[in-house]
């Protein structure tokens, strides 16, 4: 993994979505399916129509370690994009994560598995595979533009998306983001007087 990912993987997703002004999160309903999972990696991007998931299995076969596959399945959540044996390839390819704007199935076995996945939910219905979709092309994922290589980081809060070509500029601002507020953290624990300083300055009551 190249030291940028690494240096986003430490980071959290509120403070990376702070340095963007809020602008790349992926809608608040695709989630982790487990707490712990934070990943960071680059996007390999696949659309695939409602209901048929042939080019995810083309994506796995495409790619590298530490890649996030990023599916554009319309926000579908009646036909799983993945069950457990597709998310069972991905981690055998040492894939990083599996992102989708819909839903998985086998829910029990890809926990097992712990593989991070970041879905819409869980649904009991499969794919087809009539080889229809595509992959390395810009998509739309949960609002948000998504072109291959973006950056993306998902944790407990959600998934955000840093354009690649700003990689190093949004590192730098969320760190420094992160930084302010450990010193405002500081400033206020355990100080009721300061914290009403605060609260009249951010309502404009001083």
């Amino acid at each position: 993994m190249d030291t940028l990912i690494q240096q986003f993987r430490n980071l959290p997703t509120t403070a990376i979505s702070d340095a963007m002004e809020g602008l790349n999160n992926l809608e608040s309903g695709i989630k982790p399916l487990k707490e712990e999972y934070h990943v960071a990696g680059r996007a390999l991007t696949v659309q695939v129509p409602v209901g048929d998931n042939s080019a995810v299995l083309k994506a796995i076969g495409e790619a590298r370690p530490g890649d996030i596959i990023v599916v554009d399945s319309k926000g579908d959540t009646y036909r799983a994009i993945a069950g457990d044996f597709v998310v069972g390839m991905m981690q055998t390819m040492e894939i990083g994560a599996l992102v989708v704007d819909g839903v998985i199935r086998d829910l029990k076995a890809i926990k097992d598995l712990n593989f991070p996945v970041f879905s819409k939910g869980t649904t009991v219905a499969s794919s087809g595979k009539a080889g229809v979709g595509e992959t390395n092309i810009p998509i739309s994922c949960g609002g948000v533009t998504v072109f291959p290589g973006d950056i993306i980081i998902g944790d407990v809060d959600g998934v955000v998306v840093v354009p690649q070509a700003m990689g190093e500029e949004i590192l730098m601002k969320a760190k420094d983001k992160m930084l302010k507020d450990v010193k405002r953290e500081e400033k206020y624990a355990g100080k009721p007087e300061e914290i009403k300083k605060y609260i009249a300055m951010m309502t404009n009551q001083a």
